[in-house]
């Protein structure tokens, strides 16, 4: 799907000084936000922006600093899971 927005010029130009290519910054910043949201996995993410692997993608939101919150009860769950599936 193509999207497009308009940016007064003066602002796409002070953007692309900042951050090069304005498009590619504007794409970065809506995966960053829907995965952020919920609305999409890493698995999304690489897919969306082109990323050659899961290690460069968890990267890329280890950069945009763009965590899940992860609570004390979802550790506790997670820890049960993995003392699960070492059992069996």
């Amino acid at each position: 799907m193509n999207v497009a927005i308009e940016i007064p010029d003066d602002i796409g130009r002070l953007l692309a000084g900042q951050v090069g290519d304005v498009s590619r910054a504007v794409l970065e910043a809506v995966a960053v936000e829907a995965y952020r949201s919920g609305a999409i996995t890493p698995a999304q993410v690489q897919q969306m922006l082109g990323l050659h692997s899961r290690w460069d993608t968890e990267a890329f939101l280890r950069r945009a600093e763009a965590f899940h919150d992860y609570t004390m009860d979802d550790l506790e769950r997670d820890i049960t899971a993995i003392r699960d599936a070492s059992r069996q």
